[in-house]
């Protein structure tokens, strides 16, 4: 089936097109240049753009500039040689006064009123009217304004004109000023109402982002709770299977040392399923009711619990710190603690946190391992450390971590503090 292009102007015509697209049945061909008259498509859409936005920012000062513009036009063209010289002053002064339309819309029609009566300045008048009724509406200045501008174009000057006409001749003009004064209110109310209508659309366009954002939220977080739960499911199943072998390995071995080793493995594998547990009744709850999170105050037992030769050191108040600098704290000394375990083979470590007026300075190091080599490779998915430098970058702080001189391993964060004040 021929198309369109080569239906018209043939198939030479079509073949000498040099950009655009050309419709071919029901498909849409796109030439290879891809340009109007020799200029790249792109360099056209990017040249519109630039000029809708210019347009857009310089509206008012262009619809300004156009209404004195036509005002003027408007005396010009019903320049009357036999004008005295009042009457070009009045509509001059008509005009200029535009200009000041939009800050002072009653005190300009009232401006323009003379220059309209006595002058030639008949849509200067009908600009400033209607733009009062944008502003006002049907208000008492507009009804007073119309009425004004209906009487200018009603009367004529000089007034022994206006007493020879007739008055078939008054009823016209009567009319007429009747259709002067209304088409601006009509077209200021107009205008008024699509301001508003826009404002709604546009209103109406936020709500629905807003919709389609809270509905992206409650689909993610439904999503995040239920592989929560899957992984609750399958991670207690695993960690319960080690506290039941750790408990009967505790049970059946005769060395004191394996049922000591035996007793930790298990009481790390409750602690684990109890804080799993805690993790998602937090996804799980919907009254903002979260559940207790553990703090400063909880160090001592985790470093009992840890099954490494720890020390912790305390220096200045920590009673008192906000919760989530208190709960940071410990997930930064149970991560370090936990990368301690896994590559430094139970290292001797220290943890100091030193408490001021204005910051928190906390410091984990362990020593170098004793035999590296002997070093149990277990999983890990090198997220640790980035999560506790995210942690420490939402409350503001610092966090640093690398090897020491010595070999062994220092992480080291610091929060800015804000007591509260009783």
């Amino acid at each position: 089936m021929p198309s369109v292009m080569t239906a018209q102007y043939g198939d030479k015509r079509r073949m000498a097109e040099t950009g655009g697209r050309v419709l071919a049945g029901n498909a849409v061909e796109r030439l290879p240049s891809g340009g109007v008259n020799g200029v790249p498509t792109e360099r056209v859409a990017d040249a519109a753009r630039g000029l809708r936005a210019w347009l857009a920012r310089h509206r008012q000062l262009l619809l300004d500039v156009a209404a004195v513009a036509i005002a003027a036009f408007d005396v010009w063209f019903w320049f009357a040689p036999d004008a005295k010289v009042y009457n070009y002053a009045l509509s001059v002064v008509a005009v200029a006064a535009l200009v000041f339309r939009r800050r002072f819309p009653f005190l300009v029609v009232l401006l323009t009123v003379p220059g309209f009566l006595a002058g030639m300045a008949q849509l200067a008048a009908m600009i400033a009217l209607g733009t009062l009724a944008r502003r006002k509406l049907l208000s008492t200045q507009t009804y007073v304004a119309a009425g004004l501008v209906w009487f200018s174009r009603f009367f004529l000057w000089p007034p022994e004109e206006f007493l020879a006409l007739d008055w078939k001749t008054h009823v016209h003009d009567a009319i007429y000023g009747c259709i002067v004064a209304g088409m601006p209110i009509a077209i200021g109310l107009l205008a008024h109402a699509r301001e508003q209508l826009s404002a709604r659309i546009a209103e109406l366009a936020e709500s629905r982002e807003r919709e389609r954002m809270l509905h992206a939220h409650a689909v993610r977080a439904d999503e995040r709770a239920r592989l929560a739960r899957e992984m609750h499911d399958v991670v207690s199943h695993q960690v319960s299977l080690i506290a039941m072998q750790a408990g009967a390995l505790r049970m059946a071995a005769a060395d004191p040392n394996a049922q000591q080793v035996a007793g930790t493995i298990r009481m790390l594998s409750t602690r684990t399923l109890d804080e799993l547990r805690q993790l998602v009744s937090v996804l799980r709850t919907t009254s903002g009711d979260d559940s207790p999170q553990p703090r400063i105050e909880d160090l001592p037992q985790l470093l009992a619990s840890s099954g490494l030769p720890a020390a912790l050191t305390v220096l200045g108040e920590v009673d008192d710190l906000p919760a989530p600098i208190s709960g940071a704290v410990y997930r930064t000394v149970q991560e370090a603690l936990t990368n301690v375990r896994k590559h430094a083979g139970g290292a001797a470590t220290a943890v100091r946190i030193d408490a001021d007026a204005d910051e928190l300075h906390v410091e984990i190091r362990n020593d170098p391992p004793l035999a590296p080599h002997e070093c149990a490779t277990l999983p890990s998915g090198g997220h640790g450390l980035v999560g506790l430098r995210e942690r420490a970058a939402l409350l503001d702080g610092t966090f640093e971590a690398g090897p020491c001189d010595d070999g062994g391993f220092r992480v080291a964060v610091t929060f800015p503090l804000t007591r509260k004040i009783d």
